[in-house]
């Protein structure tokens, strides 16, 4: 585990559990204090499968990044984008192509500290540090002004994000937002956990998360595709993540989040 004074700003409370710190925690990372990694346990124990929804929701990521860059897209606005890990957004774009440009946006402090240390010396990747349920402080940021032309073509990635948001905060309406302001012919990647399959497992992560400051909602099938409204889906529309653009060799059938990409017409 790296010393912590390395990479956490002077104001984080190590003591408060976080999302993206409890997900960094199942990927492998070592961006996560001791109630991060003891919330992860608890997640685990409520649900074993926990580590391969991870991996599966993170291959989904990879897979969508590739896709959006065949279909010509240079432009990503990832929302919820937590700690950077290995196979993030601007290594796989830029990879693919070079000229690719990304915002991050997160508001986890240590997520936004790291990502602005890992990114220091790339020119067409950014972090910004904001709630993404609040639209316009996204996109007009400087950094998205800066990196992002709106009136061409965007990838807005909202992986694995939504399932924070309450119904009250009216999640639809957030990411109906969003998709106001981008052009025709940007894409939606959009992946959500379910309880669709394993509601008792299910119900205990919620019980697990639910005192860290991200406590979760997970949806129905039909919950999620109605915020896809609006969207031409790209086949085979919503499925289970690993059934998206499933590639050679690929053995995973794991349940328990939603995934699609959809185009703006």
């Amino acid at each position: 585990m790296p010393d912590h004074s390395e990479w956490t700003p002077a104001h984080v409370n190590t003591e408060a559990p976080s999302a993206a710190r409890v997900y960094d925690w199942l990927l492998g990372g070592g961006h996560n204090f001791a109630v991060d990694r003891a919330v992860g346990r608890k997640v685990l124990e409520a649900q074993p499968d926990g580590l391969r929804i991870a991996r599966s929701n993170r291959a989904f990521l990879g897979r969508a990044v590739r896709y959006l860059v065949d279909q010509g897209i240079t432009q990503f606005l990832d929302l919820g984008s937590g700690i950077p890990t290995a196979g993030n957004v601007h290594e796989v774009a830029q990879r693919a192509n070079p000229e690719s440009r990304v915002i991050y946006v997160d508001y986890d402090p240590v997520a936004v500290a790291h990502s602005q240390l890992m990114l220091r010396d790339n020119e067409r990747a950014s972090i910004v540090d904001a709630d993404i349920c609040e639209p316009q402080a996204v996109l007009q940021a400087a950094e998205t002004r800066r990196l992002l032309d709106l009136d061409q073509p965007v990838a807005l990635l909202t992986v694995a994000v939504f399932h924070f948001v309450p119904d009250e905060r009216r999640p639809k309406e957030i990411l109906a937002e969003y998709i106001a302001h981008l052009a025709p012919g940007s894409y939606v990647a959009l992946s959500h956990l379910t309880a669709d399959q394993m509601p008792t497992e299910m119900a205990g992560v919620v019980e697990a998360m639910k005192n860290s400051r991200d406590p979760m909602y997970f949806r129905s099938y039909a919950e999620i595709s109605d915020m896809l409204e609006g969207l031409e889906l790209v086949p085979p529309g919503l499925v289970d993540a690993p059934s998206w653009h499933r590639e050679e060799g690929d053995d995973d059938d794991q349940q328990g989040i939603y995934a699609a990409v959809g185009r703006k017409p």
